[in-house]
């Protein structure tokens, strides 16, 4: 089993910048992915960025250039998002693999045009 929780989200205008942070624990050694997704109200939960566990990196196309993942030690996973759009507003889930899919309980990211 494998437990994680979010923090850092919150009320940022257009253009100003977040950090999200997730802090694994558990059978945290048995992760092979980790990411970050999200879902906007009356949308699917999409993917966002996700990291392997030898550092591979991908973005969706719409946050490339803008948000960067990373895993530091081996189980915290930051998010660090910057130029937000009002399109970014969501519930932002961390997730891991190990195979087996868990998920945090979301933390709200609200940009204000």
């Amino acid at each position: 089993q494998v437990q994680l929780v979010e923090s850092g989200g919150g009320l940022v205008q257009a253009g100003g910048s977040l950090k999200l942070s997730c802090v694994a624990s558990g059978r945290i050694f048995d992760i092979n992915f980790m990411g970050w997704y999200r879902q906007a109200p009356g949308k699917q939960r999409e993917l966002v960025a996700q990291i392997s566990r030898g550092g591979t990196t991908n973005y969706a196309v719409f946050v490339k250039g803008r948000f960067t993942i990373s895993r530091d030690n081996a189980n915290v996973l930051t998010l660090q998002m910057d130029s937000l759009k009002p399109e970014d507003t969501a519930v932002y889930y961390c997730g891991a693999a190990t195979p087996t899919i868990y998920w945090g309980q979301g933390t709200q990211v609200t940009v204000s045009s």
